[in-house]
């Protein structure tokens, strides 16, 4: 009977024994080290550091291309806008109409001017004046239909249009022996002119920066080339052009 006891006691702690070896693993298994395998704080502000340079790096290649592609669409406008009035300017002084010999006859004191003569200002630095240019050309651009063409006096001239924007018109009117006067609906050749030149080559290829085919000094002759230069200014793009025109018809010299 003694026996019988002490075997159910040994028992009952071995079982409580196991008890307390289960509840030790349970605890073990909730107080298991947190997994480190993560990113430290400092590791996350490095990370964000880097991926600013790298947004910052992108935005900053993006506004560079945008605004290069500005510049070249704004280039190309402006290329397009002068080479439209390079070849206006062209088709009219090929188109010059001119007196010519024998019919033609030097002007006499208080006489009437040649209606077709060819009459050219030179620019003026000190007063910052734009050359001038007037010839007649059969190129005359009708404006209505009941406008049928004809001799036009053709004058090209500049004129401000606002602040630091200058525009060379284009005068076209079918009474080539009236003076010259500027219109508010003369067309415009050309916008952003920064500076114009006309140079004129005589029989002997010396060059002038004026021209008066009514005058002895040039011995009421006409030129036989004409070069145009023109310089546009547009923000921070600056672009020069120039052609050089021969004319289809010269009247020569006079002795």
């Amino acid at each position: 009977m003694r026996m019988k006891i002490h075997s159910s006691r040994i028992s009952n702690q071995v079982v409580a024994q196991n008890r307390c070896h289960n509840r030790v693993r349970r605890l073990l298994k909730i107080a298991k080290p947190l997994d480190t395998s993560g990113f430290t704080l400092v590791e996350l502000m490095v990370a964000i550091f880097i991926f600013g340079i790298v947004i910052t790096s992108i935005f900053a290649s993006y506004n560079a291309v945008f605004t290069s592609a500005g510049r070249v669409t704004r280039g190309i406008g402006l290329y397009d806008m002068v080479n439209i009035c390079m070849n206006r300017i062209t088709r009219d002084l090929q188109a010059m109409h001119l007196t010519l010999l024998p019919k033609y006859r030097k002007p006499e004191f208080d006489g009437e001017p040649d209606p077709y003569r060819v009459v050219a200002e030179a620019s003026d630095p000190t007063t910052g004046n734009f050359p001038r240019l007037g010839f007649a050309s059969l190129a005359h651009i009708p404006f209505d239909r009941a406008d049928y063409g004809g001799i036009a006096r053709i004058v090209y001239y500049v004129q401000e249009a606002s602040e630091e924007n200058y525009q060379l018109k284009r005068s076209d009117t079918l009474a080539p022996d009236e003076p010259f006067e500027a219109k508010e609906s003369d067309p415009v050749l050309c916008e952003h002119v920064k500076s114009l030149k006309f140079t004129y080559y005589d029989h002997e290829g010396t060059a002038h920066d004026y021209w008066d085919s009514e005058s002895d000094a040039f011995r009421f002759a006409t030129p036989v080339s004409i070069e145009v230069l023109i310089e546009i200014e547009h923000e921070d793009d600056t672009m020069l052009f120039n052609t050089s025109v021969m004319m289809p018809v010269i009247r020569d010299v006079l002795e």
